[in-house]
């Protein structure tokens, strides 16, 4: 499935070791001692390699797959072609995804090299053990760079910046006024730690207010390309342990994000919004300043909320109402349109 110029390629495996390391269990009627040697999607898969099912949309593919193995939940099994060996879970997406690893494993710690010749870095900073800086970054005054650290080429690594062990800094993104965690993986064109949005009027004026903050992210983060992540004002924007960013992202100052949360494309969040532990935020969703989004909170993708929402709510819609509410109100328009042009129909051919 992946091209072997880009990925290291550690296959084939046995079925049983698949099994072992992704937490499956083997269907009765699976070889525990077949080889598979890739993976692939169901509706292209041969007979050597394994597929997923995991969302029912994909059942006819499944049906007629070639594929040797598939990892699949138990209500399935029955539909699977003759001849296809089955790893049973009821999360087949982590299991799989825990085989694409195994298959090809991605450490963005062992990705090593030297510290480029075109490299510029101040004598006041601390680079640790084992650090690869490509050609072009810079580091400033008294930064630190933690141990196992890749920093790509044409980044920049602010005066005071700090950053933890183990981690992967892509090319072209830029650093200041923040605290890094350990593992940490921050993608191409990254900006992190530029002044938030702040300005107060006088007689027609805009007058800038100083943004004092800090940028602090935590362990195991993971900040996707040309993202934006606002300094505070004078409180710290925060990002918890565990969150994963997706691209073109934007974050407020003063924002603060808890423990694993998702943030899918093109969120913006204004600032002072808080977030708490495993939110969840569907892509283009945007947030007004200010707000409390509870512990384990969903809000669906294009959402405009301005509004708090409680812990474990789930919310959609422009504006942002409670998701069975706007699930009915979609469903009651789509029928008053359906019976408005079905009138219309009728009064015409009339």
């Amino acid at each position: 499935m992946a091209d072997k110029r880009f990925f290291d390629y550690k296959g084939p495996f046995r079925l049983r070791e698949l099994a072992e390391i992704s937490g499956t269990t083997l269907h009765p009627s699976a070889d525990a001692e077949k080889q598979v040697k890739d993976l692939s999607p169901l509706d292209r898969a041969g007979v050597d390699e394994i597929g997923f099912l995991d969302n029912p949309k994909y059942i006819v593919s499944f049906e007629r797959s070639r594929a040797g193995a598939c990892v699949a939940r138990e209500r399935h099994a029955a539909k699977a072609p003759h001849g296809m060996n089955l790893l049973i879970t009821e999360n087949p997406y982590l299991a799989f995804a825990k085989i694409t690893n195994h298959f090809y494993p991605v450490d963005y710690a062992s990705f090593k090299g030297d510290i480029a010749q075109t490299a510029v870095i101040d004598g006041t900073a601390k680079i640790g053990k084992n650090v690869w800086i490509e050609a072009f970054a810079t580091i400033g005054a008294n930064a630190e760079i933690g141990d196992n650290c890749h920093i790509g080429a044409g980044t920049v690594i602010g005066r005071g910046v700090k950053i933890g062990n183990d981690c992967f800094i892509s090319n072209n993104s830029s650093l200041n006024f923040c605290l890094v965690g350990n593992s940490a993986i921050i993608h191409n064109g990254a900006r992190i730690g530029q002044d938030g949005f702040g300005f107060a009027q006088e007689k027609g004026h805009n007058v800038k207010v100083p943004q004092v903050g800090r940028v602090i992210i935590g362990d195991n983060v993971e900040i996707g390309a040309n993202t934006c992540i606002d300094r505070g004002s004078g409180p710290d924007t925060v990002i918890g342990d565990g969150t994963k960013i997706d691209n073109q992202v934007q974050i407020g100052h003063n924002v603060h994000i808890g423990k694993h949360c998702i943030i899918v494309a093109q969120v913006g969040i204004s600032g002072s919004t808080q977030l708490g532990d495993h939110v969840m935020v569907g892509g283009q969703a945007g947030m007004t300043g200010h707000l409390k989004i509870g512990a384990q909170a969903r809000i669906a993708a294009g959402s405009g909320v301005g509004f708090d929402v409680a812990p474990g709510e789930s919310v959609g819609g422009y504006p942002a109402i409670p998701i069975k509410e706007w699930h009915r109100l979609s469903f009651s328009l789509k029928k008053i349109a359906e019976e408005m042009g079905a009138k219309l129909k009728k009064e015409k051919n009339e």
